[in-house]
């Protein structure tokens, strides 16, 4: 490990050091904290993550469809947009499910085919809050130079409660720059404009 990747580590500490005992308070004497995406924002940015956003907020009701090119997508895409995100329901530790749950994480067991109506309406379910949801609909991470298989089913939420419709796609040309474009609304053709841009350091 060199200094610079140790330094990261620790100032990721350090910040969910400050950032998490405020977030927990203000959860339990408010029922709900803004805290969740201003960490994600403020981790990528301790990784080297450079965010430029542009463009109108994307709010509630708002079905986010996105590749996913690693796991910096999630610090850039929850940071910037406040979004929540869709995730299989085995995470692993613990500790990495309950940070999921303070993003209000919707769960699906991506493996169990027959149940794939009831996921849409957890996902649409979710849409009917306050947040927009993100849905990585490849079900994994891709090379960010083409498209995998969409896991289709999952779209399913957007006949039951998206009221719009976002459109990302992200690549790491170089190794150098993530571009995040989107565009609004339910139809193909939709107009695309720039979300974010981040450069690593």
């Amino acid at each position: 490990m060199n200094a610079r990747a140790a330094l990261r580590i620790a100032g990721l500490g350090l910040l969910f050091a400050l950032m998490g005992p405020i977030h927990i308070v203000t959860k339990l004497l408010l029922g709900q904290s803004p805290w969740p995406s201003r960490f994600l924002a403020a981790a990528a940015w301790i990784v080297g993550a450079r965010v430029r956003v542009a463009g109108e907020d994307i709010h509630g009701h708002t079905l986010l469809i996105s590749n996913h090119v690693s796991w910096l997508d999630i610090l850039v895409i929850g940071g910037a947009t406040d979004g929540a995100f869709v995730s299989k329901d085995a995470l692993g530790h613990p500790f990495i499910h309950w940070l999921a749950d303070q993003n209000k994480t919707v769960y699906v067991r991506r493996a169990h085919r027959k149940g794939a109506k009831d996921q849409a309406i957890a996902i649409a379910r979710a849409l009917e809050g306050d947040k927009p949801v993100v849905l990585f609909p490849e079900g994994t991470t891709g090379p960010g130079t083409h498209l995998l298989p969409f896991r289709s089913t999952l779209l399913e939420a957007v006949n039951f409660a998206a009221k719009d419709v976002a459109m990302l796609a992200g690549s790491h040309p170089r190794g150098s720059c993530l571009s995040i474009m989107s565009g609004r609304g339910r139809s193909p053709s939709s107009t695309t404009r720039p979300v974010a841009v981040l450069r690593v350091a």
